[in-house]
């Protein structure tokens, strides 16, 4: 996804005051007119106030709580996003808590004009937004205070959660809260000058860790029958194959398991429900489906794989034209193909998802990254309105792009069983359920053909991409696929900082059953890793070393040039390389922000072992440091595992992966030695969560090229 807009036309922001009489406190909400490419798919609903809609709440006793909007799956939503809330309210950070909102228009992300979470803009969105918040009732609570002394507010100020006035006097905003609610909600606040801030851009602790650590913390899995009385469990037996349907069913062994109450059809498959899971489990195991194949429902790996080469030599979309005439007079060329698989986004926590149905209205708890899609979808399914479904957010242990699913398909499931059995159901999809029938990354090929002039420059780029669209059949084709292209199957290449000169880019849409999604750092995944080994590829053509190749096409991106500089210094870069080391470097800019890697590599009885990562970010202004560089990590571990395990293969239309024995990810023994150096500087955040990953898997490809000589254009590599 490209980068998101900032926040604009601050004049149109319709300030609201919630009613005090539920916490008789301060309760401010905050609404923002407006939305970009993602408001066209859903326009903003108009704010109900009798929905819990307010950001920030201070009661009496000083505490303050943030209402945060966004999905807390690891990211760190649940400090970053408070923090921009208390550096503008002044307050004792001490007293600052943080809970999940529900689904409601207030909550809407100021771009996507819908609530949702991804393409790593959590505080992006919030970054304008949530610091008026704060300033907002900071001058509300000075407003009470001067009222109360009867002097004028300007010769008030505030600090760690008092109010302190002429004469020496002083207010807590626990004891001024409800007095605040009675004043003037300002139409303008200023906000503070990035040299001013006290809590922003300093190390803080994650407000959540300890509650994730005690266990105390409670994801969707966790709701049992203490929280929700006579609460079911459902497991859904899928189609073997994508594509297939339900034919006949045999549940004669199914009825008699002690435990089992339902057995329901559903839209894409047989839900067996049961007071507890494992009746649930051995349900199902039971339940005989006869399904109708589809023609289409046979794909293979193999078969595709053909497919795509026999549709790469022929001509497509283009999505950047380019002399590639250019090629014919080049000195030397260089040709590579390059293959990526479907990927899984296996997250540790499996998809689940609760619903209660009453008479007028439903009740979902689920760790959802798109509230607003999934409400909307929920109470379709259920008859109602999308006012009438009450959608609770909870933390979920991971998602990568799988719980936003534009098609809401687990959530509309889970509603079609609560529906038919007419209890409370959470329906659970085991990992295995997932792996083998869920969504995908789709599987990728590249053909490339770039020439080198005389000079060693680069003459000219002919780059061909053939997959699925992730875009098509979802309410976001019409503004994501232009001219028959997917941005996002192109982004990374088509607008690649390099000032690479006759570049051309095709971009051949396949079809198949197998259904796809975005994952995290959704094109990137794979554009990243094409460009930045070819760029490897050229400079080892034009006998230049790898940075001062890259360093010549870079003059128009100054900030992606002082990343790629800042790691090859950091890590030492020209320098002595141990025997047996292989040392590779890439940069890549995506979600506004540029993150590069420098990888030391090593081979050991035929195994790939990443022994040393370097990285640098450039996110902008920075929030919280602490969470910056465990997102650097968790991308750069989540890239590497992509790169040295992640495949999803398919023969005859059967996932042939189930869980992480057979589909892995990295583990702590192969940890590699971490460094993250962040950039300074900026005026605003730009993305942090994903632009760790793209540069990962072409840094450990070039080290490897560096070590052995031996280019690797597939993944996951095997040397």
């Amino acid at each position: 996804m490209k980068q998101l807009a900032q926040p604009k036309n601050t004049t149109r922001r319709q300030f609201l005051k919630a009613s005090t009489a539920a916490t008789g406190g301060l309760v401010i909400g905050f609404n923002l007119a407006g939305g970009n490419k993602f408001a066209r798919a859903q326009a903003p609903q108009p704010v109900n106030l009798n929905v819990p809609n307010a950001f920030l709440r201070i009661a009496k006793d000083g505490s303050v709580t943030v209402q945060v909007k966004h999905l807390e799956f690891g990211q760190g939503v649940m400090t970053s996003l408070p923090m921009l809330v208390a550096e503008e309210l002044e307050c004792d950070w001490t007293k600052v808590r943080a809970e999940l909102a529900p689904a409601a228009p207030v909550y809407a992300h100021t771009a996507f004009g819908m609530q949702a979470t991804g393409g790593s803009s959590s505080v992006v969105n919030s970054w304008e937004q949530l610091r008026t918040v704060g300033a907002m009732a900071r001058t509300m609570l000075i407003a009470a205070a001067a009222k109360q002394w009867k002097v004028d507010p300007a010769k008030c100020r505030a600090e760690k959660g008092v109010v302190i006035g002429p004469a020496g006097k002083k207010a807590t905003y626990g004891a001024l809260a409800e007095a605040a609610n009675a004043t003037k909600v300002p139409e303008k606040v200023a906000l503070k000058d990035a040299k001013d801030f006290k809590i922003i851009g300093k190390p803080t602790r994650r407000i959540d860790a300890a509650t994730k650590v005690n266990g105390a913390a409670k994801y969707g899995l966790d709701l049992t029958r203490k929280q929700l009385p006579n609460l079911h469990t459902a497991l859904v037996k899928h189609p073997p194959v994508f594509g297939a349907r339900v034919g006949k069913i045999d549940a004669s062994k199914v009825t008699g398991i002690p435990g089992v109450t339902h057995v329901v059809q559903v839209s894409n498959g047989v839900a067996v429900v049961a007071k507890n899971f494992w009746a649930a489990k051995l349900g199902r195991d039971a339940l005989v489906v006869e399904w109708k194949m589809e023609d289409g429902s046979k794909v293979s790996t193999a078969d595709l794989k053909k497919s795509y080469r026999d549709l790469a030599a022929t001509p497509g979309p283009v999505a950047k034209a380019g002399n590639v005439e250019a090629l014919k007079t080049a000195a030397k060329t260089v040709s590579a193909e390059y293959d990526v698989p479907f990927l899984a986004h296996a997250p540790m926590e499996p998809l689940n998802c609760t619903v209660e149905l009453k008479a007028g209205s439903c009740e979902i708890w689920v760790g959802s990254q798109f509230q607003t899609v999934d409400q909307g979808a929920a109470a379709k399914v259920a008859g109602l309105k999308p006012e009438q479904v009450k959608l609770n957010t909870l933390i979920a242990g991971g998602g990568f792009g799988r719980r936003g699913n534009p098609v809401s398909d687990y959530v509309i499931e889970a509603v079609e069983i609560a529906k038919d059995a007419k209890v409370p159901v959470k329906t659970v999809w085991t990992r295995e359920d997932d792996i083998k029938g869920g969504y995908y990354r789709p599987q990728y090929m590249h053909k490339v053909t770039a020439g080198l002039d005389a000079n060693g420059k680069i003459a000219a780029w002919n780059h061909v991409i053939v997959g699925q669209s992730i875009a098509a059949g979802t309410p976001f084709e019409g503004f994501m696929i232009k001219n028959g292209v997917d941005d996002t199957t192109v982004e990374g290449v088509a607008d690649t900082p390099y000032d690479i000169p006759n570049m051309h880019v095709v971009s051949h849409t396949t079809k198949s059953a197998v259904p796809v999604l975005w994952l995290r750092s959704v094109g990137h995944t794979h554009t990243a890793f094409v460009m930045e080994t070819m760029m490897d590829d050229l400079a080892k053509a034009a006998g230049k070393d790898p940075v001062a190749f890259r360093r010549e096409y870079l003059g128009k991106h100054p900030r992606v040039l002082k990343v790629l500089e800042m790691a090859a210094e950091k890590a030492g870069w020209g320098g002595p390389v141990p025997s047996g080391v292989g040392r590779g470097i890439a940069v890549h800019e995506s979600f506004g922000s540029v993150c590069a890697h420098v990888v030391d590599v090593s081979i050991d009885k035929g195994q790939i072992k990443v022994l040393r990562v370097v990285s640098v970010i450039d996110c902008g202004l920075v929030v919280n440091p602490l969470t910056v560089t465990a997102q650097v990590e968790s991308a750069m571990v989540y890239g590497l595992s992509a790169a040295l395990y992640g495949q999803i293969t398919m023969k005859d239309g059967v996932v042939e992966q189930s869980n992480f024995h057979d589909y892995p990810v990295l583990r702590m023994a192969e940890m590699p030695k971490m460094e993250v150096h962040i950039v300074p500087g900026g005026t605003a955040p730009t993305g942090v969560g994903e632009p760790g990953t793209p540069p990962i898997a072409p840094a450990v490809s070039n080290a490897i090229f560096a070590l052995t000589g031996k280019r690797l254009r597939e993944m996951p590599f095997k040397v």
